[in-house]
């Protein structure tokens, strides 16, 4: 047995524990014969949490789509359980645009670098390192906490999340609240003073494909009746669309605090102002007050001289709490009536408020490690893996809390190139998991 001497502190376990999952690429590309590691990073942490007396099972969605899910028992069962939930899948990553391989795990500069870094294995290995520290030294939560590491969130979660709530449901029975990635990260005010932004709002997942269709030909030829031609002019319209203002009540309570704190007027009427501001979060606060649609994929033809028949893109639309259904019309009406819509993925929105013994228990914990802290909500521009836990009724909250560097550029990591997690910031968020999971 391992004396208390020789056991690792969770603040440097963290570091040895994210590494490792860092280095297991989980390359989720949307294609199941193409994803890899998900199995084999459930496998991983399913072993840690065994190790130390925890009772872990592996549900497989298909094969190689892992996911894995626990339970620790809280000393007081007439409470609700609290479900922490992470995503053990990344989105792609090329070698050649990194500093460092994106699956080395490498340490440099403070950092701890590869994909994953903060989407969200550096979560996942914080939630590991604290209750493996518990299960070592008898400490127990006072609530049930069940612990689901998901595969398949970077595409829809239809592998992770929502097969788990479809198929595995008695799962998560007692669970009336939720906490998981984007949210809980510092954004330096000053030297003494730091927002940390707590999720309690998502924006919707609309992911669609365009459908153009034409008479094919010959390259050479006159041609009035192209497919590309009319899917280029209808995905231009949409791409170079600003879609109307709406401030939320999420939008609205960060705007007004974030205001105060920083003496930046707020006009209700021209928030963006406000929030060019903001540096480099503005990236993400800015995508919250209306709904959004970017291209990001084209396909047709299949030779040079050959004018195609069909003509497909692919529209990353993201819709405001309640306003998905007009974003389909306002789409309707930029592509024209020739263009076909078929929707890849449709998910609501999310919205909560911003109270309860949750939040203040959130709030106490990050105060308790950064005096100069200051919890406010806000809406993240993405979508997690609480559109699926919220199906079983369960209030989501982002909480993975990180102190962070004023000068980082923390949202252009997400999805980006030369993704990596500040050492001391992993050391930070699990202390405040520790407090924060033992009461809340």
């Amino acid at each position: 047995m391992t004396s208390d001497a020789t056991r690792p502190a969770p603040t440097d376990e963290v570091v040895d524990l994210c590494r490792d999952l860092l280095r297991i690429d989980t390359t989720n590309t949307g294609d199941n014969d193409t994803s890899v590691g998900e199995r084999r990073a459930a496998e991983y942490v399913a072993e840690k949490l065994t190790e130390v007396g925890l009772a872990a099972e592996i549900h497989e969605s298909a094969p190689g789509r892992a996911n894995v899910v626990a339970r620790i028992a809280g000393t007081d069962p007439g409470r609700p359980a609290l479900l922490v939930h992470g995503h053990l899948d990344v989105v792609p990553a090329d070698p050649d645009e990194w500093s460092v391989h994106p699956f080395s795990g490498e340490i440099r500069d403070g950092y701890l670098w590869g994909r994953g870094a903060i989407d969200m294995k550096d979560f996942d290995a914080m939630v590991l390192a604290v209750v493996r520290h518990w299960q070592r030294t008898g400490v127990r939560p006072a609530r049930d906490i069940v612990l689901a590491y998901t595969a398949d969130e970077e595409a829809g979660s239809d592998y992770g999340a929502h097969f788990l709530v479809e198929r595995h449901r008695d799962l998560f029975d007692g669970c009336t609240e939720a906490i998981g990635e984007v949210g809980g990260f510092s954004y330096s005010v000053n030297d003494s003073q730091r927002l940390y932004l707590i999720e309690t709002a998502e924006k919707g997942l609309d992911w669609l494909r365009l459908h153009a269709k034409g008479r094919p030909g010959h390259g050479s030829m006159v041609h009035d009746d192209n497919a590309v031609t009319a899917l280029a002019e209808a995905v231009a319209r949409v791409g170079r669309h600003r879609f109307p203002v709406v401030v939320t009540p999420t939008v609205r309570a960060f705007l007004e605090q974030v205001s105060e704190l920083l003496g930046i007027e707020l006009d209700p009427e021209d928030p963006e102002t406000a929030i060019a501001k903001l540096g480099p979060i503005a990236n993400i606060i800015g995508a919250t007050v209306r709904n959004t649609a970017n291209p990001t994929r084209l396909a047709a033809g299949y030779k040079d001289n050959v004018i195609p028949g069909r003509a497909t893109a692919t529209i990353d639309c993201r819709s405001l709490p309640g306003q998905s259904e007009l974003l389909e019309a306002q789409l309707r009406e930029l592509v024209g009536p020739d263009i076909a819509i078929e929707y890849i993925q449709r998910q609501p929105a999310l919205e909560t408020t911003f109270d309860g013994d949750l939040v203040d228990a959130m709030s106490a914990a990050l105060r308790a490690e950064d005096p100069g802290a200051h919890p406010v909500p806000y809406m993240l521009s993405g979508g997690t893996d609480a559109k699926a836990f919220s199906k079983l009724g369960i209030r989501c909250f982002g909480f993975a809390p990180l102190r962070l560097p004023p000068d980082l550029n923390f949202s252009a990591l997400f999805h980006g190139i030369d993704e990596r997690v500040p050492v001391e910031g992993l050391q930070f968020g699990v202390r405040v998991l520790d407090r924060f999971l033992r009461t809340c």
